[in-house]
This record gives C-alpha cells, sequence and structure tokens, in this order.
C-alpha cells in the first residue's frame, strides 16, 4: 500500500489566522492524488475584511466572496472530505491554526488531526536558498504555474510530500517523518466553552489600535532562543537574521522568532541558517537580483555549500502567528 494523506493549503482575508476566504484540499492514496476539492469562503464574521496586502498575494477580494457561505457552514464539507487523514500542508503550523482560530471565533467543535509539515521536511531532502513552495515543487518535479490558488498549492504540497517518500522509500507519512528524527505533530479537538482558546485568536479578540511604524530605530539585541519551544516550528533551531525594511521593528521580530526557539543574530556568518528579507521582497527576487546585501551573502555560501534559508516578511509573519502591522510596506 502506498502512502496516504490529504494536503491541505488554505489562503487568509487578513493577518489574523482564522480569517480564511479558500482552502483547497488534495487527497492521496496509494501514492497518487484521486481527489481534490475547493471553496472560496467568507471568512467568520467580525474577521472578514481584506487587507491589501493579503488581496496583493493571492487575489481574491471581498466582492469575490460575497455571496459564499461563510467558514461555519462549509466546516462540514471540509472535515467531510479530511476525514480520518493525516493532513500534511507547507507550513503546517499556519493551515492547522486557521483552522484552529476559525473554529474559535466561529463558536465550533472540531476534531484533531494529526498532520507533517513539508517545510520541516524539505529542508532535509533537498539544498535550496529557498524553501517557499514554488521552489520546493520545482526541486520535486512538481508544477505549479498559479502560486497561491489554493487548490494548485494543496496539489504541489502532495506531490512534494510523494516525492520525498520516493526518496526515503517509506510508504507512510509517519515513516517518512520518523526518518528524520521528527516527532509527527498533532492538532488537538477543539470545543467552545471546554478548551482554552489560542493565543493567535486571543491576540486578535484583544487587539487594540496597531501602534505606525517609524523606522528601525537599531539592530537591537538578540535574545536567547526559548529551549522550551516545540521543536517541530519550522524556525526552532534556526538562526535568524534580518535584513531590509519589515513592517515591525527589528527588536520586535527578533523577539518573535526567539520566542519560537530560533536564536537571532545581526549578520550572516557560517552560523545563520534563516535570512527574513524585508522591502517587499518574494523569493522569485532571488532570481532577478534584488536583493540586499546581506542576501546576495546568503546566496554566495549557498554556493559554497552553506544552507541558509531565505524567508519573505510574509513567509516570516505566517510562520509566528503575526500579523501586517498597520503601516508596513
Amino acid at each position: 500500500m502506498g502512502i496516504e494523506f490529504t494536503a491541505i493549503d488554505f489562503e487568509t482575508a487578513n493577518g489574523f489566522r482564522g480569517s480564511p476566504c479558500a482552502v483547497g484540499l488534495t487527497k492521496v492514496r496509494a501514492g497518487r492524488v484521486v481527489e481534490e476539492a475547493s471553496w472560496l469562503m467568507r471568512p467568520p464574521a467580525g474577521h472578514d475584511h481584506f487587507d491589501p496586502r493579503n488581496m496583493a498575494i493571492h487575489g481574491i477580494t471581498a466582492d469575490q466572496v460575497a455571496r459564499e457561505p461563510r467558514f461555519g457552514d462549509l466546516f462540514a464539507e471540509i472535515g467531510g472530505f479530511i476525514g480520518s487523514d493525516i493532513l500534511v500542508a507547507h507550513n503546517a503550523a499556519f493551515d492547522l491554526g486557521v483552522l484552529r482560530s476559525a473554529l474559535e471565533v466561529s463558536e465550533l467543535a472540531g476534531p484533531g488531526w494529526d498532520y507533517a509539515c513539508t517545510v520541516l521536511l524539505s529542508r532535509r531532502n533537498y539544498s535550496l536558498a529557498s524553501y517557499s513552495l514554488p521552489f520546493v515543487a520545482e526541486a520535486a518535479g512538481v508544477p505549479l504555474l498559479n502560486h497561491h490558488d489554493a487548490v494548485e498549492d494543496a496539489r504541489a504540497c502532495a506531490g512534494i510530500l510523494i516525492d520525498m517518500a520516493r526518496l526515503n522509500s517509506v510508504d507512510t507519512v509517519e515513516a517518512l517523518v520518523a526518518s528524520h528524527q521528527l516527532p509527527m505533530s498533532r492538532a488537538e479537538a477543539y470545543e467552545p466553552g471546554v478548551h482554552e482558546i489560542s493565543k493567535a485568536t486571543r491576540t486578535a479578540l484583544g487587539k487594540g489600535p496597531s501602534t505606525p511604524w517609524a523606522g528601525w530605530p537599531e539592530e537591537g539585541p538578540n535574545p536567547t532562543a526559548n529551549a522550551q519551544a516545540d521543536p517541530t516550528h519550522p524556525l526552532y533551531g534556526e538562526t535568524v537574521v534580518f535584513t531590509g525594511t519589515l513592517g515591525l521593528p527589528r527588536p520586535q521580530a527578533k523577539e518573535r522568532a526567539a520566542r519560537l526557539g530560533a536564536q537571532p543574530a545581526s549578520a550572516v556568518t557560517r552560523k545563520t541558517t534563516v535570512l527574513v528579507v524585508g522591502d517587499g521582497f518574494v523569493a522569485a527576487d532571488l532570481r532577478n537580483g534584488r536583493i540586499t546585501g546581506k542576501a546576495r551573502r546568503v546566496l554566495d555560501l549557498h554556493e559554497r555549500g552553506q544552507r541558509i534559508e531565505v524567508l519573505s516578511e510574509a513567509e516570516f509573519l505566517q510562520m509566528t502567528g503575526g500579523s501586517w502591522p498597520a503601516t508596513s510596506p
């Protein structure tokens, strides 16, 4: 029997994880895609504003979903498609976080799921300058023509997992994860009024006005990595450097990274494993040359065999559960 799972990808209307506006699902049986599903949706009430920065990424607008069901109306169909499958996603903590926060603000119960992250696994199977989905899909020989179309992204994620299973000669997701000395991840069941809501939802519900950004005050100190953080998080154990203009103060970005088990640093060295680039950078800029001096140094080191990953601000915020600052680019 070949590998079996369901790949999932969400797009959100704004910086809060509980604002899904589209989902794509790809079911794999015996190592082959056998079924797909996708839905546009209105995010949960009160969290359904569309941020221009999110719209610029996925192209979905409020008008496009105005007549679509809300997430809460679709969840039974989404859950029914997944069934008891292991879920697989690229930066899975984000997509599983979308499910959890959307359930919380919709006041709906949901089951628990085991899941695996193709960002974590791809770092152990391919040597790339960026582990953004298009770069990993290319390395895996998987077509991805329309990045940020939810079902195309889910299909690409599925193809990447299938390729890694082939490379490692395994036929289950559990065996693939175990072959890299990683634990399976678990998103626990949620029942309103019984389980505590997530930090992302607490932050969204209690958020006051955003503080306007006044530019980088300074590089700031490098806080110590939180050794008690979740070891399955994509940033855990990484050494992270920031470059360019982000939408939040650099010391705050460093605190976010350290809280999740990463060690922030101020310069690109032989210890660097992740570079976060601001100034509106996207992974495709690695190919067209629109990069900072630190990013160019990373590419030079990568050419010499050092494994360093380049992240955009959007990817970093997605990984850390942060939202777009009010005046970020």
